[in-house]
């Protein structure tokens, strides 16, 4: 049986991989640590077939060295997959120092205890483990050719600043020790249990409570969109075909307007598109107008393709907020502090 620590599994795309892992996999036992702020919710995970024999919660901040190293003595992990950061970029505008202690220092107290547990000699681990960072496209910034692997990172923001950072670590463990490690950069993900500050789960509570859709700027602003469950299917491969230290971009390839999806969204749940509910707001500093990267190493090397179209799966999407109203009002009593 192999053991596999979760960290940020309460959260959006956590949960869903989480979810995804024990529908596709026999003979897992799986680690969920979570700090549980206001985007990481129990309830993420509610009506998983979970039990003590293939699944256990603890309820810990990544930074905890004390913590982290308990559950490294106490079980024998196979693989660790670091979901666990602070990601909306508005709040890294103004709390900047959660974003460096989650995303960079989190990081690296995962990755140095993970290295101590793992190693037998110097430079020499364990086979068949690997730690996998999950980054994101926001790191390349702003550009409209789609970016490979290789592209130099350029974040703007607080947030993409604080990813490029953790990368840069986790790529600095696999140079100096060959700690086995992956990357993966992936596209804006969407999809069921996405916390209401993400453009696409915003627009739809407030056009469920007929309240003003804030677009910032034009709506111009063009983005990539993938969903969460190709997402987690594409981590799987990396996990466990992906080539050590390599790093892989996960997108759709395919991008759309702001615009465009909040038109769709009041569409589906209005039957046409409401100006008079559009609130045009003033941008972020430092907005980037364009995100885009190639998929082709992913493709080619792992044979990974995403299966949902987005057009699909936006509707599946809104029509899952639109059944799960209950869960929506019990999120939104847990604001951000």
């Amino acid at each position: 049986m192999k053991t596999y620590l979760i960290t940020g599994g309460a959260g959006f795309i956590g949960s869903n991989f989480i979810r995804y892992m024990l529908k596709t996999h026999k003979d897992i036992f799986i680690i969920n640590v979570d700090k549980l702020t206001y985007a990481g919710n129990p309830d993420n995970l509610a009506g998983v077939l979970i039990n003590e024999t293939n699944y256990k919660f603890y309820c810990y901040d990544i930074c905890d060295n004390e913590k982290i190293k308990e559950i490294f003595n106490r079980h024998k992990i196979n693989y660790v997959v670091n979901f666990a950061a602070e990601s909306h970029v508005d709040r890294s505008m103004t709390s900047t120092k959660e974003f460096i202690e989650t995303n960079i220092t989190g990081t690296v107290n995962l990755m140095d205890i993970a290295k101590k547990a793992w190693e037998i000699r110097e430079n020499e681990y364990i086979d068949g483990v690997r730690f996998l960072q999950i980054s994101t496209d926001e790191v390349y910034g702003s550009c409209t050719e789609c970016c490979s692997e290789e592209a130099p990172l350029n974040p703007h923001n607080p947030y993409s600043c604080s990813k490029a950072a953790a990368e840069f670590y986790v790529k600095c463990y696999w140079d100096a020790y060959s700690f086995p490690v992956n990357i993966t950069r992936s596209s804006n993900n969407y999809g069921p249990y996405q916390y209401p500050e993400k453009l696409i789960p915003v627009m739809i509570h407030n056009t469920m409570d007929n309240r003003k859709l804030p677009v910032y700027g034009d709506g111009m602003q063009l983005r990539d969109w993938i969903y969460v469950e190709d997402n987690c299917r594409a981590i799987d491969l990396v996990l466990h075909k992906g080539e050590p230290g390599e790093v892989y971009n996960i997108a759709t390839e395919k991008k759309y307007h702001n615009r465009f999806v909040v038109d769709k969204i009041l569409t589906y749940i209005k039957g046409e598109v409401r100006e008079d509910m559009i609130q045009h707001v003033q941008d972020r500093k430092a907005s980037d107008l364009c995100y885009s990267i190639s998929t082709k190493k992913i493709r080619e090397k792992l044979g990974w393709n995403p299966s949902v179209d987005f057009h699909n799966g936006l509707d599946n999407t809104i029509q899952w907020y639109l059944d799960n109203k209950k869960w929506l009002d019990k999120v939104l009593k847990n604001p951000p502090r």
